[in-house]
């Protein structure tokens, strides 16, 4: 076991670097004033304007088409009431978009499908206690119309502009039109997935050893850890397993606002997260068997204490007998006038001891 912990530690900073590089940048534009991260305007896979509002935007669209994509992060209600008026989302979504905690969903307003993700990442930690916080959620929202996309993001992870970045690189697919953003957007969620059940698996193989391992198996007391790691793996649940449906309808359903050529790598994401899925039903099982595993091993550390206790009350037990005996002062009491009466006494009561701490002893109680 200790052997597997020193290669364990050798190897995580590594894996940490690993997942620092898969991190996603959280940093806003400098830039800019207001909730808009980034508005732009492409047509044919090309950016083709810069620095515009998301109002300029439209009117280019409209007048020479393409598609426009906006990004905002954590718009209140008066930063996103103009571009809701422009682009004719729904109340109701824009609601949720504003308010954000939303359960990932798609739904579909009018000629508007309306996204819900779940941005995942997982938190570095030396040792991982009883109130390690494993994972940190965020929110990605999209609206998707005909020639627009607006991205709404909530938190400090899952920022977008990489992502941005790699689409401009590929302009056959970005020609796609907001089809292609919203399968990129999905395609990042869940490979952020991927790479924190990796980490997530990491910690419930570090909680295993532990609590197999001869010390902490004697104490027990590593519940404190599993329970915290069920809870974060609970949360991790919360964001995967909700969005397998939307992920299902996406890549079989067909939709006038989304390019057939594009569902089929939406395919490719739902079959990433179901598999995801399975990984953090699989990590909830293996939590309860090891939480279970924990407590059977405290209670046998108990029974084993008790059968001590108990075998060195039974061997205390004869000298006191024989103590209590004597101590009743009777005038006729054996050997109570012979010489060598006090030391025979004490050793057949320490012979006495002896022989049943070495019965104690073969059968294991002691």
């Amino acid at each position: 076991m200790s052997m597997i912990r020193d290669l364990r530690a050798a190897v995580r900073p590594a894996l940490r670097r690993t997942r620092a590089a898969h991190n996603y940048d959280a940093t806003r534009d400098p830039s800019a004033t207001s909730a808009v991260v980034d508005c732009a305007v492409y047509r044919d896979g090309h950016r083709v304007s810069d620095h515009v509002s998301p109002v300029e935007a439209m009117e280019r669209v409209r007048a020479e088409g393409g598609f426009a994509w906006i990004g905002l992060h954590e718009p209140n209600e008066r930063e996103f009431a103009g571009i809701a008026r422009e682009f004719g989302l729904h109340p109701l979504a824009v609601e949720d978009a504003v308010q954000a905690h939303q359960r990932p969903k798609l739904e579909r307003y009018d000629d508007t499908l309306f996204t819900v993700f779940k941005t995942i990442h997982y938190v570095e930690h030396a040792q991982l206690t009883a109130t390690s916080e494993v994972v940190e959620t965020g929110e990605v929202m999209c609206f998707t119309g005909r020639n627009f996309i607006v991205t709404v993001r909530h938190g400090g992870q899952g920022s977008l502009r990489a992502l941005r970045h790699r689409l401009q690189q590929d302009p056959e697919l970005l020609a796609k039109g907001p089809s292609a953003v919203l399968h990129a957007i999905a395609d990042q969620v869940v490979d952020g997935y991927l790479a924190v059940a990796d980490a997530v698996q990491d910690d419930i193989d570090e909680v295993e050893i532990d609590v197999f391992s001869a010390v902490t198996s004697r104490r027990g007391g590593d519940a404190g850890r599993i329970y915290q790691l069920k809870r974060e793996v609970l949360e991790f649940k919360r964001a995967v397993s909700p969005l397998l449906r939307p992920m299902q309808l996406l890549s079989e359903r067909p939709m006038r606002l989304v390019d057939p050529d594009i569902q089929k790598y939406f395919r490719d994401v739902a079959d990433h997260l179901a598999r995801v899925n399975e990984q953090v039903l699989s990590f909830d099982d293996l939590l309860n068997s090891i939480l279970q595993a924990n407590l059977a091993q405290a209670t046998v550390a108990q029974n084993e204490d008790m059968r001590k206790i108990t075998s060195w009350a039974a061997i205390f037990a004869v000298p006191t007998m024989i103590a209590g005996i004597y101590g009743m002062n009777f005038d006729y009491m054996p050997e109570l006038r012979w010489k060598f009466g006090y030391p025979t006494v004490l050793l057949v009561t320490v012979g006495i001891c002896f022989a049943i701490h070495r019965g104690f002893k073969r059968n294991g109680w002691l």
